[in-house]
Protein backbone atom coordinates (compact mmCIF):
# COMPACT_ATOMS: atom_id res chain seq x y z
CA UNK A 1 0.00 0.00 0.00
CA UNK A 2 1.53 3.38 -0.72
CA UNK A 3 1.39 6.50 1.58
CA UNK A 4 -1.03 8.28 -0.70
CA UNK A 5 -3.32 5.41 -0.23
CA UNK A 6 -2.45 5.24 3.80
CA UNK A 7 -2.16 8.99 4.40
CA UNK A 8 -6.27 9.41 4.22
CA UNK A 9 -6.97 6.24 6.10
CA UNK A 10 -4.70 6.80 8.82
CA UNK A 11 -5.75 10.54 9.34
CA UNK A 12 -9.72 9.52 9.39
CA UNK A 13 -8.49 7.07 11.95
CA UNK A 14 -6.74 9.74 13.96
CA UNK A 15 -9.65 11.93 13.72
CA UNK A 16 -11.40 8.88 15.47
CA UNK A 17 -9.06 8.01 17.83
CA UNK A 18 -9.01 11.16 19.19
CA UNK A 19 -12.85 12.03 19.31
CA UNK A 20 -13.19 8.43 21.02
CA UNK A 21 -10.06 9.59 24.00
CA UNK A 22 -11.62 13.29 24.07
CA UNK A 23 -15.45 12.21 24.65
CA UNK A 24 -14.34 9.84 27.31
CA UNK A 25 -11.85 11.68 28.69
CA UNK A 26 -14.02 14.58 29.62
CA UNK A 27 -16.93 12.43 30.90
CA UNK A 28 -14.58 10.53 32.87
CA UNK A 29 -12.92 13.70 34.28
CA UNK A 30 -16.58 14.52 35.97
CA UNK A 31 -17.52 11.12 36.92
CA UNK A 32 -13.86 10.57 38.14
CA UNK A 33 -13.29 12.98 40.20
CA UNK A 34 -17.05 12.78 41.59
CA UNK A 35 -16.47 9.30 43.05
CA UNK A 36 -13.42 9.75 44.12
CA UNK A 37 -14.24 13.28 46.38
CA UNK A 38 -17.39 10.73 47.46
CA UNK A 39 -14.87 8.11 48.74
CA UNK A 40 -13.08 10.76 50.58
CA UNK A 41 -15.90 12.74 51.93
CA UNK A 42 -17.79 9.54 52.70
CA UNK A 43 -14.75 7.44 54.62
CA UNK A 44 -15.30 6.88 58.51
CA UNK A 45 -12.95 9.94 58.89
CA UNK A 46 -14.24 11.63 56.41
CA UNK A 47 -16.27 15.67 56.69
CA UNK A 48 -19.45 13.32 56.02
CA UNK A 49 -19.28 9.86 57.21
CA UNK A 50 -21.71 7.70 55.80
CA UNK A 51 -20.33 4.25 55.98
CA UNK A 52 -23.35 2.52 53.55
CA UNK A 53 -22.60 5.07 50.98
CA UNK A 54 -18.55 4.83 51.00
CA UNK A 55 -18.98 0.84 50.93
CA UNK A 56 -21.32 1.16 48.16
CA UNK A 57 -19.56 3.56 45.63
CA UNK A 58 -16.33 1.52 46.95
CA UNK A 59 -17.85 -1.50 45.89
CA UNK A 60 -18.82 -0.26 41.88
CA UNK A 61 -15.36 1.24 41.65
CA UNK A 62 -13.43 -1.98 42.74
CA UNK A 63 -16.00 -3.90 40.39
CA UNK A 64 -15.53 -1.64 37.30
CA UNK A 65 -11.26 -1.99 38.07
CA UNK A 66 -11.78 -5.63 38.36
CA UNK A 67 -13.57 -6.02 34.86
CA UNK A 68 -11.09 -6.31 31.76
CA UNK A 69 -12.29 -3.90 29.44
CA UNK A 70 -12.48 -6.39 26.31
CA UNK A 71 -15.35 -8.29 28.10
CA UNK A 72 -16.83 -4.83 29.74
CA UNK A 73 -16.90 -3.83 26.09
CA UNK A 74 -19.12 -6.64 24.41
CA UNK A 75 -21.17 -6.87 27.75
CA UNK A 76 -22.30 -3.39 27.40
CA UNK A 77 -23.27 -3.74 23.79
CA UNK A 78 -27.51 -3.67 25.13
CA UNK A 79 -26.54 -0.39 26.77
CA UNK A 80 -24.69 1.33 24.29
CA UNK A 81 -26.98 0.55 21.64
CA UNK A 82 -29.66 2.15 23.87
CA UNK A 83 -28.06 5.09 24.89
CA UNK A 84 -26.47 5.66 21.01
CA UNK A 85 -28.96 3.88 18.64
CA UNK A 86 -25.70 1.51 17.78
CA UNK A 87 -23.18 -0.91 18.90
CA UNK A 88 -20.64 -0.41 16.01
CA UNK A 89 -18.50 2.99 15.28
CA UNK A 90 -16.65 6.04 17.39
CA UNK A 91 -19.95 7.60 19.08
CA UNK A 92 -20.97 3.64 20.12
CA UNK A 93 -17.24 3.33 21.88
CA UNK A 94 -17.65 6.16 23.98
CA UNK A 95 -19.75 4.92 26.72
CA UNK A 96 -17.87 1.34 27.59
CA UNK A 97 -14.65 3.72 27.85
CA UNK A 98 -16.20 5.92 29.87
CA UNK A 99 -17.65 3.29 31.92
CA UNK A 100 -13.98 1.50 31.98
CA UNK A 101 -11.70 4.53 32.81
CA UNK A 102 -14.47 6.43 35.54
CA UNK A 103 -13.47 4.08 38.63
CA UNK A 104 -10.06 3.48 37.31
CA UNK A 105 -9.42 6.87 37.89
CA UNK A 106 -11.64 7.61 41.24
CA UNK A 107 -9.27 5.67 42.83
CA UNK A 108 -6.54 7.73 41.18
CA UNK A 109 -8.60 11.13 42.50
CA UNK A 110 -8.79 9.39 46.06
CA UNK A 111 -5.27 9.35 46.55
CA UNK A 112 -4.48 12.17 45.61
CA UNK A 113 -6.93 13.42 47.92
CA UNK A 114 -6.04 11.89 51.08
CA UNK A 115 -2.19 13.13 50.58
CA UNK A 116 -3.65 16.77 51.43
CA UNK A 117 -2.41 17.64 54.90
CA UNK A 118 -4.80 17.39 57.63
CA UNK A 119 -3.88 20.41 59.38
CA UNK A 120 -5.00 22.09 56.21
CA UNK A 121 -8.45 20.13 56.95
CA UNK A 122 -8.78 21.15 60.69
CA UNK A 123 -7.11 24.84 59.94
CA UNK A 124 -10.49 25.13 57.03
CA UNK A 125 -12.56 23.49 59.78
CA UNK A 126 -11.50 26.32 62.36
CA UNK A 127 -12.11 29.09 60.51
CA UNK A 128 -15.89 27.92 60.34
CA UNK A 129 -15.58 26.68 56.70
CA UNK A 130 -18.56 24.68 55.51
CA UNK A 131 -18.35 21.17 54.02
CA UNK A 132 -18.67 22.41 50.42
CA UNK A 133 -16.11 25.08 50.81
CA UNK A 134 -13.50 22.65 52.37
CA UNK A 135 -13.88 20.16 49.22
CA UNK A 136 -13.62 23.10 46.65
CA UNK A 137 -11.05 25.33 48.11
CA UNK A 138 -9.11 22.84 50.23
CA UNK A 139 -8.65 19.40 48.87
CA UNK A 140 -9.59 19.59 44.89
CA UNK A 141 -7.18 22.93 45.50
CA UNK A 142 -4.59 21.27 47.04
CA UNK A 143 -4.80 18.42 45.39
CA UNK A 144 -5.12 19.28 41.95
CA UNK A 145 -1.32 18.75 40.95
CA UNK A 146 -2.09 14.81 41.86
CA UNK A 147 -5.41 15.27 40.20
CA UNK A 148 -4.00 16.30 36.67
CA UNK A 149 -1.19 13.50 37.07
CA UNK A 150 -4.14 10.54 37.75
CA UNK A 151 -5.83 12.04 34.68
CA UNK A 152 -3.04 12.18 32.38
CA UNK A 153 -2.58 8.16 33.63
CA UNK A 154 -6.36 7.76 32.39
CA UNK A 155 -6.46 9.22 29.27
CA UNK A 156 -3.13 7.19 28.31
CA UNK A 157 -4.90 4.07 29.30
CA UNK A 158 -8.43 5.58 27.15
CA UNK A 159 -5.85 5.77 24.33
CA UNK A 160 -5.09 1.88 24.34
CA UNK A 161 -8.43 1.12 25.09
CA UNK A 162 -9.18 3.19 22.35
CA UNK A 163 -7.21 0.72 19.90
CA UNK A 164 -9.50 -2.43 21.53
CA UNK A 165 -12.26 -0.98 21.43
CA UNK A 166 -11.58 -0.22 17.31
CA UNK A 167 -10.60 -3.61 16.88
CA UNK A 168 -14.43 -4.86 17.11
CA UNK A 169 -15.59 -2.04 15.06
CA UNK A 170 -15.29 1.05 17.39
CA UNK A 171 -13.16 2.75 14.73
CA UNK A 172 -10.29 4.61 14.41
CA UNK A 173 -6.69 3.04 14.66
CA UNK A 174 -7.19 0.21 16.14
CA UNK A 175 -9.62 -0.96 13.15
CA UNK A 176 -7.05 0.10 11.22
CA UNK A 177 -4.37 -2.33 12.44
CA UNK A 178 -6.81 -4.70 12.44
CA UNK A 179 -7.79 -4.80 9.23
CA UNK A 180 -4.93 -3.61 7.32
CA UNK A 181 -1.96 -4.85 10.04
CA UNK A 182 -3.39 -8.54 11.09
CA UNK A 183 -5.61 -9.43 8.48
CA UNK A 184 -3.88 -7.96 5.08
CA UNK A 185 -0.27 -7.90 6.51
CA UNK A 186 0.64 -4.36 5.37
CA UNK A 187 3.28 -4.03 7.35
CA UNK A 188 3.57 -0.68 6.71
CA UNK A 189 0.27 1.00 7.98
CA UNK A 190 1.01 -1.38 11.41
CA UNK A 191 4.42 0.51 11.37
CA UNK A 192 2.82 3.90 11.20
CA UNK A 193 0.29 3.38 13.16
CA UNK A 194 1.98 2.12 16.37
CA UNK A 195 4.05 5.75 15.77
CA UNK A 196 1.37 7.45 15.68
CA UNK A 197 -0.12 6.03 18.86
CA UNK A 198 3.43 6.14 20.59
CA UNK A 199 3.91 9.78 19.49
CA UNK A 200 -0.15 10.60 20.43
CA UNK A 201 1.03 9.03 24.36
CA UNK A 202 3.98 10.99 24.22
CA UNK A 203 2.30 14.52 23.93
CA UNK A 204 -0.29 13.29 26.14
CA UNK A 205 2.72 12.58 29.02
CA UNK A 206 4.14 16.03 28.01
CA UNK A 207 1.45 18.11 28.31
CA UNK A 208 0.20 16.18 31.85
CA UNK A 209 3.64 16.62 33.23
CA UNK A 210 3.86 20.47 32.15
CA UNK A 211 0.11 21.39 33.47
CA UNK A 212 1.00 19.13 37.15
CA UNK A 213 4.48 21.20 37.46
CA UNK A 214 2.58 24.40 36.82
CA UNK A 215 -0.01 23.81 39.19
CA UNK A 216 2.30 22.26 41.98
CA UNK A 217 4.32 25.62 41.99
CA UNK A 218 1.02 28.02 42.30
Amino acid sequence: MTWDEMFPLLRQGTIETLQMTLWSTLFTALGGVLLGVVLVVTDRDGLLPLAPVNKLVGLVVNVGRAVPFIILLMALIPVTTAMVGTSIGTTAAIPPLTIAAIPFYARLVETSLREVEPGTIAAALALGASRRQIVVKVLLREAWPGIVAGLTVTVIALIGYSAMAGAIGGGGLGDLAKRYGYQRFETGMMLVIVVLLVVLVALVQMLGDHLARRLSHR
